[in-house]
Order: C-alpha cells, then structure tokens, then sequence
C-alpha cells in the first residue's frame, strides 16, 4: 500500500524509497547507443537494499 512507502524508505541504507525517474534513467540509458556494449547484465536497482 502507498502509506508502507515511507516506511519502507527507512529501512534502505539511503533512507528513502527509489522515485520513478531514478529507475527511468537506467532504462533511457540500456536503450541508448551508449549501452551497444553492455551485453547479458542484471541491474538491481535496489537503493543498497542488499546490504542490509
């Protein structure tokens, strides 16, 4: 639910949940001719998630 949002932000190691465009900036960039070289990867856009 939206009200979890904060809530979940707080327990990421930078205090906060991603926002929308932070994500789209990745995807612009995989799409781009910038990316022609990156092959076969995985991207976890996690905020530091895992190191907790």
């Amino acid at each position: 639910p939206q009200e979890s949002i904060p809530e979940f932000g707080q327990n990421q190691p930078l205090q906060r949940a991603g926002q929308p465009v932070e994500l789209a900036d990745v995807y612009v960039l995989l799409a781009s001719d910038n990316a022609s070289y990156i092959t076969g990867q995985v991207y976890g856009i996690t905020g530091g998630a895992p190191i907790n």
